[in-house]
């Protein structure tokens, strides 16, 4: 049989034991026979009997793997429905999410009667929620943004609760709720007097540092499924070492990537190749290991928020780095280790996107490059240098390549009580943003970094300036 949640990606082949190996009630089984239900998949098989049996566990999951109903029933499991309290608490990244994982629950819960199933999300009146609260639930499924308002306004008490899930673990640090979810967490019972269960697709280090925090000894789930092949077209270009910087200037106007990570060897090349790019009218930063710890952290806020088109770092400043849909890499260099060359280009094409990938190598470098070839098993794809200028050349008329996204720096952030939502009610309601408008919001204790559309980021800093946040007048600036 297979899983059918709406909305919830690729359906996973269930080819695994069956449901009734597991120490379910019958209520239960009969539940999942009715749903269509009979053999579990990879990730159902792994982690159910760990999780049943009362185990912390981190689960790595992709969308549409039956990741729902492997936290699902040992959630359920673990209620008491006579008790009319929040017993389980499942934080998802985003709105829709939240809404695909509800719908699944109550069908999950189906088997016991009248187990309340509550949705918690941003972008919806906050009234209904708070009347629903008060009339009590076993489940809250939402965005953390959200849950945390509730416990702002004390009408959501989680001190009852049994489990907690961090659905797409990954995806929310990304989107910068590491802040949120670390009140949320403090607002449960201790670790170790609860059940914490993190599904992620990656496992990057903050999402490990992330189950440090909030788990207790818990059992590690890695199932092996078979993941499409990246989708990376990647190209080798002939250059002399005197025309290999004027050539990235070349693919990003041919290609007009929206963002972009050029790799050089050096710290030097990396300056280089910066200034060459801000003179073309580029918006490209430099990471490497010269800048201090806050330049390197509004480096890296720029580029997460789409507002910077180029980021050109060397290999030891960008290690840790997983930046989501990353459309092309430049290696501006080649690397004399043929592994790290495999690296570099695995940053782009991930979770089903197409990416680029283009090489620039000099005659010198022609023994790196039949190593990478050897590594990965196929001769190198080459783009003639004059078909690139070809390319640019017909692209000319399009302007400079320009970021979609502008970020503003607020002077205020934790240390100031100010939060997400403070921001973003401030740019869509009293500013009259749209809030398609708005992108990642980030905060550190003395600061606060959102993400908006270039077109209204005039509009937007001078509401900022000549408006409040959080019933108080602030300083923005472009970053």
């Amino acid at each position: 049989m297979t899983e059918s949640t709406a909305g919830a990606g690729a359906t996973p082949l269930a080819t695994g034991p069956a449901f009734s190996s597991l120490p379910l009630p019958g209520p239960v089984l009969d539940n999942l026979h009715r749903l269509g239900f009979a053999q579990m998949t990879p990730i159902q098989a792994a982690s159910l009997p760990l999780a049943l049996a009362g185990q912390d566990l981190i689960a790595q999951a992709r969308t549409g793997s039956g990741k729902t109903v492997a936290f699902g029933l040992p959630l359920l499991a673990r209620l008491d429905a006579r008790q009319f309290a929040v017993q389980a608490l499942v934080l998802c990244p985003t709105r829709e999410l939240a809404e695909q994982v509800s719908q699944e629950m109550r069908r999950l819960a189906r088997a016991e009667d009248n187990v309340k199933v509550l949705t918690l999300c941003g972008g919806s009146p906050i009234a209904p929620q708070l009347a629903s609260l008060a009339h009590g639930a076993h489940v809250v499924v939402g965005t953390p943004g959200r849950v945390l308002d509730h416990l702002g306004r004390a009408a959501l008490d989680l001190r009852g609760l049994t489990t907690l899930v961090l659905d797409e673990a990954d995806r929310m640090l990304d989107m910068g709720f590491a802040d949120d979810i670390a009140a949320i967490a403090k607002a449960c019972p201790a670790v170790g007097q609860r059940q914490t269960l993190l599904f992620s697709a990656t496992y990057p280090d903050d999402v490990a540092q992330l189950a440090a925090r909030y788990l207790r000894q818990p059992r590690e789930v890695r199932v092996d499924e078979p993941q499409a092949a990246p989708q990376i077209d990647e190209r080798f270009i002939e250059v002399s070492d005197s025309q290999r910087l004027h050539a990235v200037g070349l693919l990003l106007q041919a290609y007009r990537p929206e963002s972009t990570l050029a790799f050089c060897n050096t710290k030097q090349q990396c300056r280089d190749l910066v200034a060459v790019l801000q003179g073309q009218g580029i918006a490209a930063l430099e990471l490497h290991g010269d800048l201090d710890q806050r330049d390197r952290d509004q480096v890296l806020v720029q580029f997460s928020h789409r507002s910077a088109s180029v980021l050109v770092a060397t290999d030891v400043a960008a290690r840790g780095l997983d930046i989501a849909k990353l459309a092309a890499v430049v290696n501006v260099d080649i690397t004399p280790e043929a592994e790290v060359h495999v690296h570099r280009i695995g940053r782009t094409g991930r979770a089903g996107e197409s990416g680029l990938a283009f090489s620039l190598a000099s005659l010198d470098e022609m023994g790196r490059v039949g190593r990478i070839e050897q590594l990965q098993g196929r001769e190198s794809r080459w783009l003639p240098l004059a078909e690139l200028e070809a390319a640019a050349a017909a692209q000319a008329g399009a302007g400079p390549l320009r970021p979609p996204m502008v970020t503003l720096q607020i002077l205020g952030g934790r240390k100031e009580k100010i939060r997400r939502g403070d921001v973003l009610g401030a740019l869509t309601k009293d500013i009259g943003l749209p809030g398609t408008a708005i992108g990642r919001i980030d905060l550190n204790d003395f600061a606060t970094y959102v993400a908006v559309q270039r077109e209204v980021a005039d509009q937007a800093l001078r509401g900022l300036n000549a408006g409040k946040v959080k019933g108080r007048s602030v300083k923005a600036r472009r970053l």
